[in-house]
């Protein structure tokens, strides 16, 4: 039943490329740029998957470069604004932010995640900094700490696709380096 409990699955973010695709009547690679990329200065052009037709595979294979990526995380960290320009609507960065209930998420059993959840395509940790993330496989990851005014973006390459090998380390030394950073360090 639809709202029961959580389960993630890659293929609700390809169905979403779809739907976007066809509301839209433009490409991923078009939405990407036009509302987006191009909106952050990118440094570099960005990539995405595609398939023997052409479409996008929304699911993963966005490939950018990690300066970019961390431009589109301190987007989210700035309430979706950029150098002064609303690119995002805020209240579409403030509702995923809230994230969505983490009693819901405990059956899906992500052991590493203790009272998160997830929300919009981000994970959210409900932690005192209100922290939250975006995670790819083998460790790829933006992670934003909005208290401690800090966005990690990291590009990886662990041999376990999930990232349960590596959130026992990663996540707290994320906020390690956030209570770090608050303290006054630099």
């Amino acid at each position: 039943m639809h709202g029961a409990s959580f389960s993630y699955k890659t293929i609700n973010t390809d169905t979403l490329g779809w739907i976007l695709r066809r509301v839209t009547g433009q490409s991923l690679n078009q939405l990407l740029s036009e509302r987006i990329w191009s909106q952050l200065g990118a440094e570099q052009d960005a990539y995405i998957t595609t398939d023997d037709t052409g479409t996008e595979f929304a699911g993963g294979g966005l490939n950018t470069c990690l300066r970019d990526l961390a431009r589109f995380g301190e987007l989210m960290r700035n309430d979706g604004q950029w150098q002064g320009r609303q690119v995002l609507p805020t209240a579409v960065v403030h509702d995923i932010r809230r994230g969505a209930d983490p009693a819901k998420f405990v059956p899906a059993g992500y052991h590493t995640l203790p009272g998160w959840s997830y929300r919009n395509m981000w994970w959210i940790s409900h932690n005192s900094h209100g922290a939250y993330m975006a995670r790819g496989i083998h460790g790829q990851a933006i992670y934003i700490d909005p208290k401690a005014q800090m966005v990690i973006a990291r590009y990886a390459s662990h041999h376990i696709a999930g990232n349960l090998g590596i959130d026992p380390q990663s996540l707290p030394a994320y906020h390690a380096l956030a209570l770090h950073l608050m303290q006054g360090g630099g």
